[in-house]
């Protein structure tokens, strides 16, 4: 794996860790925003909603109800969509690797 990819991953993992509570303090200092816009994510990547979700490893159906507002992604699902919204080569980069 790249150097990239492992600094992406242990990037992700330490803000997961944060986010779920596990984090040592002071270890790092993530914002994560109370609500993300899948729909937006999606339409700059060109993407319908069944090529996102197999994509990045989603339900289309999931994809759908976050985009209609029926569901609100988790905190570790948002911090994962900024990854792909940020930098989305590099995650199917780590996930085709995986």
């Amino acid at each position: 794996m790249s150097k990239t990819g492992k600094s992406i991953i242990r990037d992700f993992e330490q803000a997961l860790a944060v986010v779920e509570g596990k984090a040592k303090k002071g270890t790092c200092v993530v914002h994560i925003p109370p609500e993300i816009d899948v729909k937006a994510i999606r339409g700059r990547l060109g993407l319908t909603q069944r090529e996102f979700a197999t994509r990045f490893g989603f339900s289309v159906n999931t994809v759908r109800h976050w985009e209609q507002g029926r569901l609100v992604p988790e905190g570790s699902t948002r911090a994962y969509l900024m990854v792909i919204d940020r930098e989305p080569r590099a995650v199917e980069k780590v996930l085709r690797i995986a």
